[in-house]
């Protein structure tokens, strides 16, 4: 079983095996031409989903692969035929929301700051702001990611004013954190239509409405959910216009990061519009 980064990638890689995996039927010299019609799949001529699937073919055959599990078993893997998205896709890259724990050493700045705040919720620490470009900023934080431990010592359970005390007693040299990729948030990749969309409003980040048959209804885009990235990129303090130049900017491919919002709100309720424009805004590093 593979993954896929959107259904426009599925649909094609699909489309492009059952053409390159059709039985060939030897025919008798006497016999006319037979042109098979009808199949499972739009042909490779055709336009599909708003996409000219011509460009696509010769991307897709080569790249086919197969990985057999033992029997009685399902094994999920990333396709390396991402037929629309492309390979190794940029945005995809930034925006991805790996699994697992990793660490973050931090210091502080001339006036003992890191440029970090949090916010506890359900028995967990949860970065709340992150300030452009300050030393959290620098060390990869993001807006959403947990904190599991500062300088060794275990947060599950704490308070933000008690985790908060945690960093700011810490030394200024030397903060280790270790941190969850943004647990809340997920990702999803849509492609843009001809005149330059992706299917959705949105009103102050957040989105309102879904336009039929569009890349985000296909590939599960949900209103009452908050835009917390653009391929990577924080939108959380931009004015919607400055996020839909960041959405006309973007390649065909575009790669949302979004948070319910509920849990938004929650995260946001003790934060001033002025705190939101001082978040980092830059665009990470791959």
């Amino acid at each position: 079983m593979s993954l896929y980064p959107s259904l426009e990638d599925m649909t094609v890689g699909k489309m492009a095996q059952a053409q390159v995996q059709q039985p060939q039927i030897p025919m008798a010299l006497s016999a006319p031409p037979v042109v098979a019609s009808g199949g499972l799949y739009p042909s490779l001529e055709d336009e599909y989903m708003g996409l000219e699937l011509t460009q696509y073919r010769a991307q897709i055959a080569p790249q086919a692969t197969a990985v057999v599990p033992a029997a009685g078993t399902a094994l999920a893997t990333r396709s390396n035929s991402g037929a629309v998205t492309g390979v190794a896709n940029v945005g995809v890259r930034r925006a991805e929301i790996k699994q697992g724990v990793r660490e973050v050493v931090l210091c502080k700045d001339q006036k003992g700051k890191c440029g970090l705040s949090v916010f506890a919720a359900s028995k967990g620490v949860f970065v709340s702001f992150v300030a452009k470009g300050s030393p959290a900023a620098i060390g990869g934080l993001r807006f959403g990611d947990q904190i599991l431990a500062i300088n060794g010592e275990v947060v599950a359970g704490y308070s933000s004013e008690k985790a908060s005390k945690c960093i700011t007693k810490a030394p200024a040299e030397k903060i280790t954190l270790a941190v969850r990729d943004r647990p809340y948030e997920r990702t999803i990749t849509v492609q843009k239509d001809s005149s330059n969309h992706v299917g959705f409003t949105f009103n102050n980040g957040e989105i309102k409405n879904i336009v039929k048959d569009s890349s985000a209804a296909r590939n599960g885009v949900l209103t009452d959910h908050y835009l917390c990235e653009v391929n990577g990129q924080n939108v959380i303090g931009l004015k919607d216009k400055e996020i839909g130049e960041v959405f006309s900017e973007s390649p065909r491919t575009v790669t949302i990061t979004i948070m319910p919002k509920f849990i938004y709100d929650h995260m946001m309720k003790n934060m001033g519009s002025s705190l939101k424009k001082q978040m980092d805004h830059s665009i990470p590093d791959v």
